[in-house]
């Protein structure tokens, strides 16, 4: 099957949302890496709306995540996971990166990666996944 033809404005925000979990996968620091997996979804979320659609401004709908779950109801519990990192995101944001445990910095990167693949299957179901796995290749135990 030919893959369907994706907006441009929606394409983009894809592959910035890849740029993203790219610069997630490179950060050593759990702050770097909670900031640009958030910033992942974010780009994911914008790139649904774009493609379905701004809610109208009576819905009430104003952070992206509102939007994602107005114009697409089935992706709603990913709105609700990705609000909730919202005020650590603020504490990067504001310099504090010590206040994120490597373990919340991981989950929401793997978060994001599923996020960002469910959101490209959303805008080309006949395409499967458009990012190909990076495999970490990791040293036998001597």
């Amino acid at each position: 099957m030919t893959p369907r033809a994706v907006p441009p404005a929606v394409a983009t925000l894809l592959r910035r949302a890849d740029g993203e979990l790219a610069a997630a996968a490179a950060a050593a620091d759990p702050g770097d890496r909670f900031l640009h997996a958030h910033l992942a979804a974010i780009r994911s979320a914008a790139a649904v709306v774009a493609l379905r659609g701004r809610p109208s401004p009576r819905s009430g709908a104003r952070t992206v995540w509102e939007m994602l779950a107005r114009v697409e109801p089935g992706l709603a519990p990913w709105s609700g996971y990705f609000a909730s990192g919202a005020r650590l995101r603020a504490a990067v944001d504001a310099g504090r990166s010590g206040e994120v445990a490597p373990s919340r910095a991981d989950e929401l990167m793997a978060c994001a990666e599923d996020f960002r693949d469910e959101v490209a299957m959303l805008v080309d179901p006949d395409a499967g996944f458009s990012r190909q796995p990076r495999l970490a290749l990791v040293p036998a135990a001597s």
